[in-house]
């Protein structure tokens, strides 16, 4: 791995670690479906000008049908699985959400194999079921005390891991790099959620939705205020359009395995920022759990370097080896 690739990771890891409990601060002060909508428009706004950049350097120019996936993408990501994960940190320790969202790239590899035929290698499989181990033994089914957190929590990480196969389908067909799907994708997702926004201000929609709380009369910018510039602006530009456009950047540099390290990493690192910041206790099931999911992120890792040495020592007139 190259150095800049690891500090990228490294600042990305972080960043996402420290995502639930930024935004379970944030979310005392607005209302989660705006605060959504706030920080994937900036952040969106964010990566524009390297967007911008990269396609004039490719010289790509965007057509309707490029919008409307950045649309289909933004919608999984923003409207359906953030939402989902705003309403999961409302209703939950912020620590348990952010190891139920470090699990989407396992789900994101099970719904490219349902759905998209992609093989799973040996290494990958034992990730995966190492990964839901570890998620079985920090959930502990047998005394849930708040099931609906878990359920939002693990639909939230579901959605996203199919946003990750979704973008990841859209970008290969139209030719986008990773950050440039990202930046419009966030871009495109806060309109339509912004038009949700609008309608939940129709007065029959909003008596409807009024037994929902946060769904009606849903503000745009609320409660701002200067004290409250500075953490909006971590959430909107550093973690989610810095934090995300470096996952991106990882994922085309050195692969989706090296990328997941990331989301690997993250329930080690986040119950112990929030135990730092929120006083969240940790319990010994979720140390049980992170240790699971850890060595599975090791045999990702371990697994992927030994195949690809076996493959180098079968192939020794591959590409990277001289015919002279």
């Amino acid at each position: 791995m190259k150095v800049k690739t690891l500090v990228y990771v490294l600042i990305s890891t972080f960043l996402f670690s420290s995502m639930e409990i930024a935004l379970k601060i944030a979310g005392g002060s607005f209302n989660p479906i705006e605060l959504n909508f706030i920080r994937f428009l900036c952040g969106g706004l964010a990566l524009l000008p390297i967007a911008i950049h990269t396609l004039r350097r490719r010289q790509q120019h965007l057509h309707w049908r490029d919008w409307f996936a950045f649309s289909v993408t933004g919608f999984a990501c923003v409207v359906v699985s953030m939402t989902l994960y705003q309403m999961a940190i409302q209703a939950t320790a912020a620590s348990t959400v952010a190891i139920l969202l470090s699990a989407n790239p396992v789900f994101g590899m099970l719904i490219g194999l349902i759905f998209l035929g992609e093989r799973m290698t040996r290494t990958n499989t034992i990730a995966v079921i190492l990964t839901l181990i570890g998620l079985i033994v920090i959930i502990d089914p047998f005394k849930l005390t708040n099931p609906l957190g878990i359920v939002l929590g693990l639909a939230c990480s579901i959605t996203f891991g199919l946003y990750g196969v979704i973008s990841r389908v859209n970008a290969n067909q139209r030719h986008f790099d990773g950050l440039t799907m990202t930046c419009f994708s966030f871009i495109a997702g806060a309109f339509e959620l912004g038009v949700l926004m609008l309608s939940t201000h129709i007065p029959i929609e909003a008596n409807v939705l009024r037994g929902i709380k946060g769904f009606s009369d849903v503000p745009f910018f609320a409660n701002l205020s200067w004290q409250a510039l500075p953490l909006l602006a971590y959430v909107s530009i550093l973690v989610t359009g810095v934090a995300f456009g470096l996952y991106f950047i990882v994922m085309d540099e050195a692969g989706i395995p090296v990328a997941s390290l990331i989301f690997f990493i993250k329930p080690a690192l986040a119950p112990i920022l929030a135990l730092i910041v929120l006083g969240e206790p940790i319990y010994v099931n979720t140390v049980i759990g992170i240790v699971i999911i850890l060595i599975g992120s090791v045999v990702t890792l371990v697994g992927e370097k030994i195949a690809l040495t076996m493959s180098d020592w079968w192939h020794p007139f591959g590409h990277g080896h001289s015919s002279h």
